[in-house]
């Protein structure tokens, strides 16, 4: 099956019609953030002050991109482990956030807030780093500058790959995989 193209931000209909399993191509923008920047932004939630952008039906990259080399607009940016922001990011589906993109698994609380939240949490494959940053047309910081690599960045996507792992519904791509594969 052809993976689905899908514009994000993504319509709340569209958002609930993708299922664990389905691949996607994603277009449009996105923001990255990992652990330090999940952190000042919790901090941000905790006083009561703005995010640093407006996280309502947004998706968020577990990446911290490498510099890019010549003639490119970013370097590698491949997906970093998904569990290590598991512990800001019901909080941050409770303010709007729809996706996240990473790789790995989720906690019970990340599960049972993403069905609560109607989101979704996608996989990128790890280790695709380079051929993922041919995907982004522009890429710009918008937040906490000093973190260097772990910044929030805005990115320009265009047929950005990934795999739905836990729908809106609360289906589980590893889980059912497992149970594919161990009968």
């Amino acid at each position: 099956m052809e993976p689905k193209k899908l514009t994000i931000p993504m319509d709340h209909q569209a958002l609930t019609l993708l299922r664990a399993g389905e691949r996607v191509l994603l277009s449009g923008t996105i923001y990255t953030a990992r652990d330090a920047a999940h952190k000042r932004m919790s901090e941000s939630i905790e006083k009561g002050e703005a995010l640093p952008f407006s996280i309502n039906h947004q998706f968020i990259y577990y990446v911290g991109p490498t510099p890019p080399g010549p003639g490119r607009i970013i370097g590698s940016a491949g997906p970093t482990t998904s569990g290590r922001m598991d512990k800001y990011t019901p909080s941050l589906l409770e303010r709007g956030l729809k996706g996240m993109i990473g790789k790995g698994y989720r906690n019970q609380e990340v599960k049972d807030s993403i069905v609560k939240n109607q989101a979704v949490y996608l996989a990128a494959i790890g280790g695709t780093g380079a051929l993922i940053s041919r995907t982004i047309q522009s890429m710009e910081v918008i937040a906490y500058e000093d973190l260097g690599p772990e910044a929030i960045y805005k990115l320009t996507v265009k047929d950005f790959p990934a795999t739905v792992i836990i729908d809106s519904t609360g289906e589980d791509w590893y889980e059912i995989g497992k149970t594919i594969f161990n009968g």
